[in-house]
């Protein structure tokens, strides 16, 4: 049978399920799928994260390096992040330079850290107008179930809580934790004719890319949006997914929390 006729099959299943008020997972509709968190996983990275959310799988790697600021900020670090979506991690991935999708991947979980102001830049000058630290984030896609954006924002807060700035390997002081003053969280939902799903695996995404990612920070602050697809949404709806966003944002990083103290707790008791 061809591929596409298929592809037709499995979302008209999918597209029927959920107008039924079903997801194909069992899961409500606004469940995310289980989330760990390991992080240091990356001996040569300054820091590291691996997320698996559900069967999609991110690791993102930190590194620091000494540099000039930018003009208009001479006090100021640098953050850059880039993403590669290799095609091991999905089938609809191909190789050759970044994509739209990857660039797209990239600028989302970027504008959340950098909107929440998660990294204290300031404390990253080490001159002003003439040197700071710059803060490469990586994020690597290893598998590709649906929702790389939040497994990739996960990610990237986890690895950059876990980096260490190293300052006695630059000649320009002693070592210390990357100073971290927020937990921005993004939380993408699937907009399927009047309902809303969260965290949607790949198979949900084949009835579409009406897609909404909405990143807020520790005091439920919205920091970023993302819109991806041609749809219309009332208004009532759409507060109806802010709020929604933000409390799965707020127990999603909870959960996270714990994760992490937990590591720091294992590292200590191995110590």
């Amino acid at each position: 049978m061809p591929e596409d006729i298929l592809m037709d099959i499995k979302r008209d299943y999918v597209l029927s399920r959920i107008r039924a008020g079903e997801r194909i997972d069992g899961r409500n509709f606004d469940e995310f799928r289980k989330v760990e968190v390991k992080t240091g996983i990356i001996e040569k990275a300054e820091g590291s994260a691996l997320v698996k959310l559900g069967n999609t799988q991110v690791v993102v790697g930190v590194k620091m390096q000494v540099g000039e600021p930018f003009p208009d900020t001479p006090n100021m670090g640098i953050i850059i992040t880039n993403a590669e979506l290799v095609p091991l991690a999905s089938p609809t991935f191909e190789p050759g330079p970044p994509d739209e999708n990857s660039i797209e991947l990239a600028r989302v979980v970027d504008r959340g850290i950098r909107e929440s102001e998660a990294v204290d830049l300031e404390k990253l000058c080490i001159e002003e107008g003439e040197k700071v630290w710059i803060v490469f984030i990586d994020i690597h896609a290893l598998d590709d179930d649906g929702n790389l954006m939040d497994a990739s924002s996960i990610a990237a807060i986890s690895a950059l809580m876990n980096t260490t700035v190293p300052a006695e390997r630059f000649g320009v002081g002693e070592d210390f934790k990357l100073p971290i003053r927020d937990f921005p969280i993004s939380v993408t939902s699937l907009v399927v004719d009047d309902r809303i799903l969260v965290d949607p695996c790949r198979d949900e995404m084949s009835v579409g890319k009406n897609l909404m990612t909405i990143t807020s920070d520790e005091e439920g602050n919205v920091v970023a949006m993302q819109k991806s697809g041609s749809y219309l949404m009332a208004e009532e709806k759409f507060y109806e997914l802010l709020d929604l966003s933000v409390a799965k944002a707020k127990e999603i990083r909870e959960n996270v929390r714990e994760q992490l103290k937990g590591g720091e707790n294992g590292e200590d008791e191995e110590s």
